[in-house]
């Protein structure tokens, strides 16, 4: 049986043609559509780690539910002995603390509300590598009283590098106090409405401010992104005890979760596109190179086979058919993605964004498997109608098709 469908599939070269140009195009436009969806998910989330939130933070428990009325009773007060402690496990790149706050910045002229953290300059520096410098230069350990501010900030208060203002929020204890600082540098994240009120200073600076050695938070970069939720579990475990809770990046960026439920769903919807236009297409193939045949499957009848050996050797035609064509999809499909990616595309940028970035096509497997076994399933479905309908034709009837 499968000789003779190889032996069949090899005769009808046109219409065997046909059939494969249709399944490949399908494979190959689905991978190069699901590794284009899945590089947004990668820049997206690098994005997001890379700007503001890091892979993990550790916040004092009770913080995000209570945190931003009663800051004061969500401090973490040893900060240097819990980052000794989560420095023993071995995927963890680096570990900052940042401490939070709110105020008014003014400029002389006018103020703007602010929201303010104090950070470990340089070690921030090496985990921002998605924040963009855009005049002036990075906040670094040794400017005491220096200030990076957002583009949206820059903007609003018209301030450039050089610049000197004040910085006024409630200490701890509820008195108002104020510092002064000088405009260091501007820069641009992935946010453009983090951009809009941010600011970064020293945290010995923001601690000065506030009134407090303690922080709100130890923002964790690990080594691979891929090792979130086991680093997590481990924190929970050693860190529970302690009074803190663990968040991972996915649970910090609510954007991130929506962004990804809205493009898989339509990914989702392309696929199911995909799948028809290539059932169509084959199924069109498939009809024509049968119905041609049915003298053919009426002579095999007459001569003693059965009506299912013809079923199912149209179906083992269709099989080989699938899998020849999707082998070839995923090559090509393969070779696509390497071109477009050697290039890149650019891309506007995303909403609430304010640069654009170059998208490139990755080659997934579960993305190759899904592809291949789409259009091996899609080619064996368009026969099997045509097939039983064949099968069930009165030898008779099917061998009036030979004259």
């Amino acid at each position: 049986m499968f000789k003779l469908a190889l032996r069949n599939v090899v005769r009808q070269k046109i219409h065997t043609a046909m059939t494969l140009a249709a399944i490949v195009g399908g494979v190959a436009g689905l991978i190069v559509a699901g590794g284009w969806v899945n590089d947004i998910f990668v820049q997206l989330s690098e994005a997001l780690i890379h700007s503001q939130s890091g892979h993990l933070q550790v916040y004092k428990a009770g913080f995000f539910a209570e945190g931003s009325r009663t800051p004061e009773k969500y401090l973490i007060a040893n900060p240097n002995a819990i980052k000794q402690r989560i420095n023993t496990e071995a995927g963890i790149a680096n570990v900052m603390a940042r401490l939070n706050f709110s105020g008014l910045l003014n400029n002389g002229r006018s103020d703007l509300p602010i929201i303010g953290e104090g950070v470990e300059a340089e070690q921030e520096a090496v985990l921002g590598s998605s924040v963009s410098i855009i005049a002036g230069r990075q906040l670094s350990d040794k400017d005491a009283f220096g200030m990076v501010v957002g583009d949206g900030v820059a903007r609003g208060l018209k301030l450039k590098p050089g610049d000197h203002v004040t910085l006024l929020a409630n200490a701890l204890e509820g008195a108002l106090n104020s510092l002064d600082f000088e405009v260091i540098g501007v820069f641009q994240s992935f946010s453009n409405d983090y951009d809009a009120r941010a600011i970064r200073i020293p945290l010995a600076a923001a601690q000065e401010l506030l009134g407090t050695q303690s922080v709100n938070a130890l923002v964790i970069s690990l080594k691979k992104t891929d090792d979130t939720d086991r680093v997590a579990v481990w924190l929970k475990e050693h860190l529970g005890a302690s009074g803190l809770e663990v968040k991972t990046w996915v649970e910090l960026n609510d954007f991130y979760e929506k962004t990804v439920e809205l493009y898989k769903g339509q990914f989702g919807v392309l696929q199911l596109i995909i799948l028809v236009m290539v059932l169509l297409s084959v199924a069109n193939s498939v009809n024509m190179s049968i119905f041609e045949r049915v003298g053919e499957f009426g002579t095999m009848m007459a001569i003693g086979n059965r009506s299912s050996q013809v079923f199912w050797l149209i179906v083992t035609e269709s099989v080989l058919l699938g899998l020849i064509g999707s082998c070839l999809g995923v090559g090509v499909g393969v070779l696509l993605a390497l071109a477009i990616s050697s290039v890149g595309i650019p891309m506007p940028p995303p909403p609430n964004a304010n640069v654009g970035y170059m998208a490139h096509i990755l080659i997934i497997p579960s993305v190759l498997l899904m592809s291949c076994a789409i259009g091996t399933g899609a080619t064996i479905l368009a026969a099997v109608l045509p097939a039983r309908h064949v099968s069930r034709t009165p030898v008779v009837d099917a061998l009036r098709q030979n004259f």
